[in-house]
């Protein structure tokens, strides 16, 4: 009676950027798909916006600062468990392939998936998927639990056929400036994803062709934003909002759309509920009752954290955050050092300086913020109108700030 559990996990990915959730440029064929065959979470985020701290949380149910695991490239503290723990007290084997990016070993003990390659050849890099497929297949008597965690779309936007996209033609997002510059990226950046999407079919079609897609709660989740200005390393919609996918037939009703609030740190006691297990002492909750459609809501509020540790050319600038339905507050702890990353320092830095001959004071707020930000994401979906200073929010402003 316990559900297999597929757990496939993109790299980098704007939560925006698939034709499930509305992007007119890029054909993500099996993305959609999901979508169709199960619910589409709207309003499902992450606390940080880099990798480590963002997977960890995914897979222990808690907050980055509590697991200790909230620099980038950062581990949990000693004794934490995971899911691959409580899978494995559940009975599950337990799989992963592809991107780790997480420790120390003994908090994530999954089996690491690798199929052996064929004489002459060399191993395959990023997702080993047909190690996946060989997991999927390889004893149907008992349930599994596999993280597919692919590589893409993470820079450097090597894989996928730019050639599908015309630069001068391509959507640009709200938050990103309108160059040649950015469109060059984008092209890149997309033609990415269809990659990502291919390698989600291919999972999926495995599964189907064990005969175990009626058993199998599916789950693709977009991580946080790609490594753009406004998106990656920042608190802001662009960056920590996660496109989330569940598909379980004959539980989850299929072609739905879900406006709760979740939580990354809500996926672990959700996805152990499910396997008829019950996940306690940690920061996430169950939103089974919301996949089931027993419940509309979840969540009042969605907590931010973000550091500069850990990135490469970071200055010491930590970010926390407070998102209601409508309205997001940020305090930037220490604006007076200036943002600082990968993206904004030469050679990486082609975009954002290529925004400075045409909206320089986009370019230059990347770079230097306000101590607090304040936008109403109902007129702002993009985050572009700080009202931080504005009288008449005042009191929203000191209600979220008690809050968080």
């Amino acid at each position: 009676d316990r559900p297999n559990i597929l757990l496939f996990v993109a790299d980098d990915q704007t939560w925006t950027d698939s034709g499930a959730y509305g992007h007119p440029d890029l054909p993500t064929p099996h993305i959609d798909q999901l979508a169709r065959q199960g619910m589409r979470f709207d309003q499902a985020f992450t606390a940080t916006a880099m990798c480590a701290p963002s997977r960890q949380q995914l897979y222990t149910g808690l907050y980055p600062t509590r697991s200790g695991a909230y620099p980038n490239h950062g581990v949990v503290k000693e004794g934490t468990r995971s899911l691959a723990h409580h899978f494995r007290d559940l009975g599950y084997r337990v799989g992963l392939v592809g991107k780790e990016h997480f420790g120390p070993r003994e908090a994530f003990p999954f089996e690491i998936l690798r199929s052996k390659p064929e004489p002459g050849q060399k191993r395959r890099a990023g997702a080993d998927l047909e190690a996946a497929k060989q997991f999927i297949s390889r004893d149907p008597d008992q349930p599994f639990f596999l993280v597919v965690a692919s590589n893409s779309p993470h820079t450097p936007w090597t894989e996928g056929d730019a050639s599908r996209f015309n630069a001068e033609t391509v959507q640009v997002p709200g938050y990103l400036v309108d160059t040649p510059a950015t469109r060059d990226a984008l092209v890149k950046y997309y033609a990415e994803i269809t990659h990502l999407d291919e390698q989600l079919g291919e999972i999926l079609a495995a599964i189907d062709s064990s005969g175990q897609e009626d058993n199998t709660l599916a789950i693709y989740t977009s991580e946080q934003g790609a490594s753009l200005p406004f998106a990656k390393w920042t608190l802001y919609d662009a960056g920590i909002r996660t496109a989330l996918i569940m598909r379980w037939p004959g539980h989850i009703a299929k072609g739905t759309t879900s406006e709760a609030l979740v939580h990354y740190v809500d996926m672990a006691p959700t996805l152990i509920e499910a396997a008829g297990g019950r996940l306690e002492n940690v920061d996430g909750r169950s939103f089974l009752p919301v996949l089931l459609g027993e419940s509309e809501e979840h969540r009042d509020s969605i907590f931010g954290i973000q550091t500069t540790r850990g990135i490469i050319h970071g200055s010491d600038y930590p970010i926390r955050s407070i998102r209601s339905r409508r309205y997001k507050l940020i305090l930037n702890l220490a604006a007076e050092n200036g943002f600082r990353n990968l993206i904004s320092q030469p050679p990486r830095d082609t975009v954002l300086a290529s925004w400075k001959e045409v909206d320089p004071a986009r370019a230059q707020f990347y770079l230097d913020r306000p101590e607090v930000e304040f936008y109403d994401l109902e007129v702002d979906p993009w985050e572009k109108n700080n009202l931080a200073m504005n009288p008449e929010v005042a009191p929203l402003i000191e209600g979220h700030r008690k809050k968080l």
